[in-house]
């Protein structure tokens, strides 16, 4: 789940192995480059680090990030089958 901390959203994820988080990267960058609001993020193996924050607003959250957010959790939840 999303936190709010530090002007930022942020969350972590894991994935079944590192494949399948470049997929999930890889699908974030198109919607990001669609909304052209772009993440912080970080991946080792199967977990990636993301922070969103709204540059050209002084760096807090704004509606952007929400919505970028949400878009990533649809992404995720299209990818992570129990």
């Amino acid at each position: 789940m999303w936190r709010e901390e530090d002007n930022m959203l942020k969350r972590s994820l894991k994935f079944k192995d590192f494949k399948q988080a470049m997929t999930f990267m890889n699908q974030v960058a198109e919607v990001a480059e669609e909304l052209n609001h772009h993440p912080w993020w970080s991946n080792v193996y199967n977990k990636i680090e993301i922070e969103l924050t709204t540059h050209d607003a002084g760096n807090t959250v704004t509606e952007k990030d929400f919505e970028l957010a949400q878009k990533i959790d649809q992404i995720y939840d299209s990818l992570i089958v129990d």
